[in-house]
């Protein structure tokens, strides 16, 4: 295999070595030189294998892939292999569509792969049109990296060797653009619509056709797989959760950006990447904005995998870890995160459009006056949850939820009009509308 060179590019740009060690497939290379363009990223990683045209040879590469065990890392970490043997087994010419939507305001790293990394994704999203049959990829990237990666495509068109017909479409910049069927919607018809109502999407998608739906850091883990195999890819991760994921890494610490772990390292570790705590933090939101609140000191002990951080009601998701720094309210924090989900509805159904902002008023009435409901919340939780159109209600109710949970003390303290952390800056993004 080819040898790949140790970097570790952050948020802004490269970052100086980690602590804990941690491999570098996705972001091998120079971590200096910017965007890999085609040549240094063919002399790091190699040519891309041929995929073979016929069937059997496809079905061949996909179990392949399901040995390597190469789940999705754009949150719900769905077995690849399943979705490649869905959209496979069609009869009907299927497409690909490599998800750098990035809903997640807190998150940057499909951005930073885009922008360090396009031709390792342009390969997965080819290696998966050869894998189903399909003639075409469609790339929906992010605003800020789409030229990143318009350019990356014409440098492979000009130097021959685009096995598909490629396209780089801009994301919609809403939260609930990121998910699958929203992408499938904004290509369409141009509105970022999610769904959970049948067909599936390997069945009949875009324009009715079988569609293959990833996440672009999905889509370079497979570039990998198909380059250097199974046993290859299983060498770093647990036996459960193999490989590696990148992690957004933000708030209280050092040198936040986006690192690349292998799953299951700890989560001391995975914050060492990013050279470690800042003061004494209380708490870290895992997972997004769908994710859950922590108490630090539960946490870091934890591995970060999904397995690991089960027992603490959280998981990786799309592998955010944001640390409330200690002079920042986590109450305050989490009624700014839940007026923004609730502005972020899509407006299909009413749990969403009316409870998430019956929500927010809830919490951003304890974070501000210290007027705490547990019946009134407990009533709209279960007005909203599991009763909506798509996942949208669930995620906000799962953040507000662990918050009453891991900031009961700083609740009783507010109820007596002593916040204990009132001076310090916002730090998780909620963008205007």
């Amino acid at each position: 295999m080819t040898a790949l060179t140790p970097a570790q590019p952050g948020l802004l740009g490269p970052s100086s070595a980690p602590e804990a060690e941690a491999p570098a497939r996705l972001f091998a290379g120079d971590p200096l030189a910017g965007p890999t363009g085609l040549a240094d990223h063919l002399a790091t990683y190699g040519a891309l294998p041929l995929v073979p045209g016929d069937r059997p040879s496809r079905e061949a590469l996909i179990a392949q892939v399901d040995r390597a065990g190469l789940t999705g890392r754009g949150g719900a970490a769905f077995p690849t292999a399943i979705k490649l043997s869905a959209v496979a087994a069609s009869h009907r010419p299927p497409v690909v569509v490599a998800n750098g939507t990035e809903g997640e305001p807190a998150s940057a790293k499909d951005k930073v792969l885009l922008a360090r990394s396009p031709h390792l994704v342009l390969d997965g999203v080819e290696t998966a049109t050869a894998l189903v049959g399909a003639a075409e990829g469609i790339v929906v990237a992010h605003p800020a990296v789409a030229e990143l990666v318009e350019t990356a495509v014409l440098e492979r068109r000009r130097a021959g060797i685009e096995r598909a017909s490629l396209r780089v479409i801009r994301a919609a910049e809403r939260f609930v653009g990121g998910e699958a069927s929203a992408v499938v919607h904004w290509i369409a018809r141009g509105v970022p619509t999610p769904t959970h109502t049948p067909p599936r999407l390997s069945e009949r998608g875009l324009h009715h056709r079988p569609t293959l739906v990833q996440n672009v850091e999905t889509l370079a883990h497979l570039a990998l797989v198909v380059r250097f195999g199974s046993s290859w890819f299983r060498e770093v991760g647990t036996a459960a959760e193999p490989g590696t994921m990148l992690v957004t890494a933000l708030g209280a610490l050092e040198r936040p950006g986006v690192y690349e772990v292998p799953i299951g390292l700890r989560l001391e570790d995975v914050l060492a990447n990013a050279g470690g705590l800042v003061g004494s933090p209380p708490a870290l939101l895992l997972g997004g904005y769908f994710g859950s609140w922590v108490g630090l000191g539960q946490a870091l002990d934890r591995p970060f995998s999904k397995a690991g951080l089960a027992p603490l009601g959280a998981g990786p998701g799309a592998g955010l870890v944001a640390v409330l720094p200690e002079d920042v309210c986590g109450l305050s924090e989490t009624a700014r995160v839940a007026r923004y989900l609730a502005r972020e509805s899509a407006g299909q159904c009413g749990p969403c459009m009316f409870g998430l902002p019956a929500i927010a008023d809830e919490v951003e009435l304890l974070a501000s006056e210290g007027t705490f409901r547990p019946a009134r919340l407990a009533q709209l939780f279960a007005a909203v949850e599991h009763r909506g159109a798509c996942a949208h209600p669930d995620g906000a109710v799962r953040l507000v939820r662990s918050s009453l949970s891991v900031f009961a003390e700083e609740i009783a303290r507010h109820t007596r009009d002593r916040c204990t952390a009132p001076r310090g800056s916002a730090v998780l993004p909620t963008p205007a509308p």
